[in-house]
């Protein structure tokens, strides 16, 4: 019997190979779905409207630490980014180092999305700055009136208070009305060159290799979710639909080594792959939990640590266990 299970994803080149049946799932037909991810998170963690999704680790961690267990997740990341780049200042307010943050007023979309917790995470450990030694904003970034899609439940030391309904956090950046902005997304008066606004860390490229070189972690963001009610039905579906992100994955990116015709459209992608090879190895974007286990380690002390998090959660609560030995070869 071959099910039929809904997925939804942006489509992401490591995706690709699913959505277009090069790569099948044993005993697995995927309608595939490429959405937003905005859309998705909302559509799953309101109203669980697919099968399998793409989820933020976030969102779904905070839901698991609450007793909502209507996910399970598999040790599939798909999507990771180091956020250093994702800083953003008003450059009238005197920030010139990570240090200058404590006592100014920052920004987010919500508090609770994956790439501000990394952010908080990094600046707490890196350069001293604690989530209490900021005030944060939170609302849309371009749009007005973004809300935080989980109820949160913060500490009392953290001071965080929306921005006014009819605003936007990249306006009121430019405007000074903020000093800076952590974020998931580049703001526009940033794309459009306000004179204004500027990254933190302008060599952003060298501050993240040397953090990886340091730390060993390439900050997760996403990872798969599947409906519990399908999974607790078809155990086995775990590691089918893990084994076929692995093949998906490892399909495009053995493309990129590929010399008599480009499947990337850049120009140098083959000197890309050499210098990030030569500082993170041959397998820079990992699947699985052996490799992963301290970048998700930290990640959850961070959840914990900021108040997002009930309890903090171990690897071995979120993910399908059937996943969790990979003695098996793929």
């Amino acid at each position: 019997m071959t099910l039929t299970l809904s997925f939804a994803c942006p489509p992401y080149d490591r995706v690709l190979p699913l959505a277009d049946g090069r790569i099948v799932p044993e005993g697995i037909r995927l309608n595939y779905m490429p959405l937003e991810v905005e859309e998705i998170f909302w559509r799953q963690l309101r109203n669980s409207e697919f099968d399998i999704s793409e989820s933020s680790l976030s969102s779904y961690t905070m839901l698991r630490s609450r007793g909502d267990n209507r996910f399970i997740a598999i040790p599939v990341f798909t999507s990771r980014f180091f956020r250093h780049s994702c800083v953003f200042i008003n450059n009238k307010k005197g920030i010139r180092r990570p240090q200058d943050l404590k006592g100014k007023v920052v920004g987010l979309p919500e508090y609770q999305i994956t790439a501000v917790v990394w952010l908080r995470g990094i600046f707490q450990d890196e350069y001293g700055v604690m989530p209490r030694d900021i005030s944060w904003r939170r609302g849309g970034e371009e749009t007005p009136g973004r809300k935080e899609k989980i109820d949160l439940n913060l500490p009392p030391d953290i001071d965080l208070q929306p921005i006014p309904e009819d605003k936007s956090l990249s306006q009121m950046l430019d405007d000074g009305e903020l000093d800076a902005l952590f974020t998931a997304r580049t703001p526009s008066c940033f794309t459009k060159r306000s004179p204004n606004v500027e990254r933190l860390f302008k060599n952003y490229r060298e501050v993240e290799e040397a953090y990886y070189r340091k730390t060993g972690i390439f900050p997760i963001m996403h990872t798969v979710i599947i409906k519990r009610v399908v999974y607790e039905k078809n155990p086995w579906i775990a590691v089918n639909l893990y084994k076929a992100f692995c093949q998906a994955k490892e399909l495009v990116t053995d493309s990129y080594y590929r010399t008599e015709a480009l499947h990337v459209t850049l120009p140098w992608v083959r000197d890309e792959i050499d210098r990030t090879t030569l500082v993170m190895g041959e397998d820079w974007w990992p699947y699985g939990i052996s490799k992963n286990r301290h970048t998700l380690e930290t990640f959850l002390r961070y959840h914990h640590e900021q108040g997002l998090s009930e309890r903090l959660m171990t690897i071995e609560e979120l993910f399908a266990p059937e996943t969790l030995d990979e003695e098996f070869k793929i």
